[in-house]
Formats: structure tokens, sequence, C-alpha cells
């Protein structure tokens, strides 16, 4: 396991290499909100989520060096197309397309999942959408992330060379969380995910819930039939459906499985509890609450009464 860690100390993380220009484009956007007496920037709120940030850099150097000796070791003895794919042209090629597909699933699993969206909904737990706001990473997550990505070394992807594209898809995210941006030409909305199909994701509006999980490529939301459209007459409320407002990173990042916890304790029976855990955010034993997909049904249906 030392030599993992020693190896992924001695990564050349292209994250390392963005931070000074994450630093940079944060301190023009708040120049801009200052410019435009804006309140999107709040001193508290872009402070926990680098905090945030800062806690999940230093947890990611253990998870991704047990990642990267487990990748290893299937890479090593079970690769299968080990030769065709390392460090060549098409390897690169296929793997920004496979990364990207896992992501795809990995991000809407953890908004269907209730265990897994108590992992991950800090990054959505700001009322604020900025370019700090990327920061707001999820500690918890990093204990299973990579397991999504065990079929690329079986596959023959090297390890390093997977937690090279990780590292490339988790950069490319940062620039959506920006208000600053409105639209691309139609051609590079339609491929790409961008600004405005990643404000759609922020919102807790409910025609916008669980919308747009893409990372680099919004074409896996519109194959699967989760791509919503921001639109100009709803516009955006950033936050969770129950905002926490607290700016104490440790409560951001634990609150949803406490809340969990709570929900299995008073499920009168096994397999109750067993549905608090496996079935979406929102389930309720009793029906006191909804799912994102049972408050989008009754929204529309409310929507057609009130057509004339």
């Amino acid at each position: 396991m030392w030599e993992s860690i020693q190896t992924i100390l001695n990564f050349k993380n292209p994250v390392a290499y963005a931070i000074p220009f994450f630093a940079l484009f944060i301190g023009a956007e708040v120049y801009l909100n200052y410019r435009e007496r804006s309140d999107n920037y709040q001193l508290k709120d872009s402070a926990a989520s680098i905090s945030m940030g800062v806690g999940s850099v230093v947890i990611d150097i253990l998870t991704k060096s047990a990642a990267f000796f487990l990748f290893n070791f299937i890479y090593v003895n079970y690769g299968l197309f080990n030769e065709a794919l390392s460090y060549t042209l098409l390897g690169w090629v296929l793997l920004f397309f496979l990364d990207d597909f896992t992501f795809y699933w990995h991000h809407r699993f953890s908004h269907q999942v209730r265990l897994l969206w108590a992992a991950h909904v800090n990054h959505h737990s700001s009322q604020h959408y900025n370019l700090s706001t990327a920061l707001r990473q999820s500690w918890s997550e990093l204990f299973y992330k990579y397991l999504w990505f065990l079929w690329l070394p079986f596959l023959g992807f090297p390890p390093l060379m997977i937690l090279t594209q990780i590292s490339i898809s988790l950069i490319y995210q940062f620039w959506i969380h920006t208000k600053h941006i409105n639209r691309f030409p139609t051609w590079f909305e339609f491929i790409f995910n961008t600004p405005s199909h990643h404000r759609v994701h922020h919102a807790k509006n409910i025609i916008y819930l669980d919308r747009n999980h893409a990372g680099i490529l919004i074409i896996w939301d519109r194959m699967f039939g989760t791509f919503m459209e921001e639109d100009p007459n709803e516009p955006v409320i950033y936050g969770i459906t129950t905002n926490i407002n607290t700016y104490n990173p440790l409560k951001i990042a634990s609150h949803e499985f406490i809340n969990l916890g709570k929900d299995i304790y008073k499920a009168p029976t096994f397999v109750d509890k067993l549905k608090y855990i496996f079935l979406p955010p929102g389930w309720s034993h009793d029906g006191s609450t909804m799912t994102a997909d049972e408050m989008r049904a009754d929204w529309e249906q409310q929507q057609k009464k009130n057509t004339p």
C-alpha cells in the first residue's frame, strides 16, 4: 500500500496544475460579482465549499492509492487488451468516452439511491452557484467512487491512465459552475455539458430535479432520458429541497447520513429499513414525503389543472 501511496504522490495529477487557474477564475468571478453588486458570493459559503475541497484532496490521496493498487492488480493479471489500449491514441479516445459514460451512471445513481445521495448531497447544499461551489466535493463519496471504474482495467486501461482521465473530467466540470455564461452555439450545447445544463442540475425547482447528470458530454442525458433544457421562464433556485443552512464542513458532509439513520431507526419493518437505504431520496414508508419523480408528477398534474 505504501508503494501505491508513493506512486499517487508522484502522480502528475492534472488537477494540481489546474489549482492556480481555479483560484484565478474564482478571483475574477468575485470581482464580477462585486462590480454587478450581486449577492452570488458569500464569504462563509465559499469558505465552506473550499474547506470541503481541501478535505477531499487529503482523503483522495488515500482512496486513490487504494484504487491504484486494485486497478493495477486487475490490469496486470486480467487486462484483456493491454497492448492496444495502454497509452495509445485508440486507448485515449475510447477512455474519454468510457470514463464519461461511467461517470454519468455513477452520478445518476448518486441521485437515485438514498445511501449514495447521502454521500453526494453536500455538493448540492449551497444556495449559491459560483465557481467556488465546484470545490464543494464529497468526502465520503471518495471511499467508493473508484469502484465504478473497475471495469476499465479489466478492458486493459492502465491505472494512471484511468486516474488521469478522471482528473481531466473533474477539471472540465469546474468551469460549468457559473452564472456568468449564458449559452453556447447550438451544436456545442447539444454535445457538451455547459453552465446552462449544469445550472439545471443544481436546481431545487421541482421540474429540474434529477436532471443533467453529465460529466463532459451531455449526450448521455439525451440518450437515457434525463436531459432538461434550462427554461428562461423558470429561473433556477439553488440548494436542496430542504436546505441545511450551515457552513460547518462536518455538518455539510454528514447531515444526510444522520437523516438517513433517523429514518432507518423509525422504519417499522426490516424491509422498510432497506428501502430507506436503496430507494430514491424522499421515499417514506408512510407516504409523508415524496421522491423527485413523485413531486414532478404531482407538479405536472397541478399545472394541467391550472391550465384553462
